[in-house]
């Protein structure tokens, strides 16, 4: 259990150090974006399944209402008298209100006569917008004006984290005066885009001389669900405006996430240009009743550019996105993205998860199967959440964490278990008192090396070692003394022979010496080297000095056999000889 917790510790580190490097380095912008991408495709699924306000209704102009005012007025845009038409038109069914997605800027075209019409339209229905936009113009091309402060919107602002940094504007594009003299209804149509140009956000409020100005369908839409329209809004530190018992959640820069109701065309839409013939007396039925219906006046036709990509759809109207903004206040549906702290509890739950299935598992393909449909339950789930929790939990920064945790995962279990390997073959194949190699080993190398020596016609020697009157160090100092005589000649031995000498213990206080390629007379010059270094070495023994001798019995092949049983038993016989001729020598006939 310890080795499994280390290994899942350690892949975390590992993941961590990767996650951190890989960001580090740059890309932070891709990640955002493959993650804007799989919010239009989550959006694009359970938009199907949402039904939009059918209290919601566009007055457009489409393509075949810019038709025919080319044809029947012979100029475009309409005269504003007109708009003034419409709206007295639409007024006497009682709406809840009438939203303009347009701009009555000052224009050559437009007489001052229509402008009065309109501005006496506004005057005479309160229930009726229009908007205004915010940019940054050079002075000198158009000085900035003074709003009049009925315009303002009284905002407390307690969260460190919305600094509204990019809805903060330089300049004021003016409407008419008979617009702003007549009606405090006047909001901004600024929108944000992400960076890859698709609209998944908008504004509550912007920033103008330090001072707070309402996003056009935000006004509206608070206005039409309160019965005592707020003049004071509150945002909480946690980032959220609070407004009639209900919050909308902001990012940075003061922007709302949209939550989409499905393609273009999804509310209800009537031509203007029918509204046009009725006023004129010919009583089409336009298949709606305007009583109680919020509605909004806007351009659809393709001819006039107001179409944005959106996460639903790459040409919607911007009427349409204003209408889904209002829609979004009326459900009180926006899209509230989970904190950082939560995506990163995610990225450490999913992360144990992967842990876990590549700890139980050894068949790598299992573990990635499980991977995987870990990988699209997490997916599902986010669907899921943000389709009845409208909640935007992060998929991709989870799910890349995760890769590197099972990457991780993978390396280290895979490192260990070699590591394990090679303990287990190096305690199979040596001595566990003096670090040699075993006999067993001792024999399989000795048997390798004579068909290599056969193969490529060479020679090669083989040593055996015997400590001389071994019992009596045992007898007079003990068998833990004994033990380290062992262990001192062994050391001593590896230290004198080449690294490709294969040095064992051959059995009790025996060891052998296979020398690879060397001849009869090199091995001898070797055992005599290794006799007179064990001989001339003090031992310390139970704090006491001790001389140790080796007797050493030394054979060659092809002179003294041509198996490996006649190479041991030549070698053993004159390790004998040596031992019963005086001992401390290597004897070598």
């Amino acid at each position: 259990m310890l080795k499994k917790i280390f290994y899942f510790t350690l892949s975390i580190i590992f993941a961590l150090f990767i996650y951190y490097s890989v960001f580090h380095f740059g890309i932070n912008g891709f990640v955002e974006s493959v993650e804007n991408k799989t919010f239009d495709l989550r959006q694009s699924i359970i938009s199907k399944n949402k039904t939009a306000s059918k209290d919601i209704v566009l007055i457009t102009i489409d393509d075949a209402s810019y038709e025919y005012i080319l044809d029947n007025i012979g100029e475009w845009p309409l005269p504003r008298g007109l708009y003034a038409d419409v709206i007295n038109y639409v007024e006497k069914q009682n709406p809840k209100m009438i939203i303009f997605d347009m701009l009555f800027i000052k224009s050559a075209k437009s007489s001052q006569e229509d402008n009065i019409k309109l501005g006496n339209a506004f005057r005479k229905f309160d229930n009726v917008y229009t908007a205004m936009n915010f940019d940054y113009q050079a002075f000198d091309l158009r000085v900035p004006q003074d709003l009049d402060e009925k315009f303002e919107l009284n905002v407390n602002n307690l969260s460190k984290d919305v600094d509204f940094e990019e809805n903060t504007f330089t300049n004021y594009r003016p409407i008419i005066d008979e617009i702003m003299k007549n009606t405090a209804n006047v909001g901004s149509v600024n929108i944000a885009r992400s960076p890859d140009g698709v609209l998944r956000q908008a504004p509550v409020f912007v920033k103008y001389n330090d001072k707070f100005y309402p996003q056009i369908a935000f006004l509206a839409g608070y206005k039409a669900i309160t019965t005592e329209p707020e003049t004071s809004f509150v945002i909480d530190k946690n980032g959220y405006l609070l407004y009639s018992g209900k919050k909308i959640p902001l990012d940075k820069n003061g922007n709302t996430t949209l939550n989409w109701y499905g393609s273009r065309g999804n509310y209800l839409e009537i031509p203007i240009y029918k509204i046009m013939k009725n006023i004129k007396g010919q009583n089409i039925d336009l298949g709606v009743d305007f009583k109680d219906k919020t509605v909004l006046v806007g351009m659809t036709a393709n001819s006039l550019f107001d179409l944005k990509t959106t996460p639903t759809d790459k040409l919607y109207p911007g009427v349409e996105i204003l209408a889904t903004y209002i829609n979004n206040v009326y459900d009180n549906n926006f899209i509230s993205k989970a904190p950082t702290p939560v995506t990163v509890a995610i990225c450490f739950i999913i992360s144990l998860i992967i842990g876990i299935i590549t700890l139980r598992l050894n068949h790598v393909g299992s573990m990635i199967g499980l991977t995987l449909l870990t990988y699209f339950g997490y997916t599902i789930f986010t669907v899921e959440l943000m389709k009845y929790c409208n909640m935007w939990l992060e998929l991709v920064p989870p799910l890349i964490f995760a890769t590197f945790v099972f990457i991780a995962m993978l390396i280290v279990k895979y490192v260990i278990k070699t590591r394990d390997f090679e303990q287990q073959y190096k305690l199979a194949t040596t001595d566990g008192l003096t670090g040699l190699y075993n006999h067993r080993y001792f024999q399989e190398q000795l048997a390798n090396v004579l068909e290599n020596s056969k193969r490529y016609e060479t020679p090669f020697s083989l040593i055996i070692i015997d400590i001389d009157d071994f019992k009596k160090f045992n007898d007079t100092f003990g068998h833990q003394a004994g033990d380290r005589v062992l262990l001192q000649v062994a050391q001593l031995l590896k230290r004198n022979v080449r690294s490709a000498d294969i040095v064992c213990r051959y059995g009790g206080e025996e060891m052998s010496i296979i020398l690879p390629n060397i001849n009869k007379e090199s091995a001898i010059f070797t055992a005599e080297k290794l006799c007179k270094t064990i001989s001339s070495k003090e031992f310390m023994l139970n704090d006491k000095p001790a001389k140790v001798t080796i007797s050493l019995g030394v054979s060659t092949y092809p002179q003294d056999g041509l198996t490996t049983q006649e190479i041991i038993k030549i070698a053993d016989d004159r390790l004998y000889k040596a031992k019963g001729n005086g001992k401390n020598q290597v004897w070598i006939e």
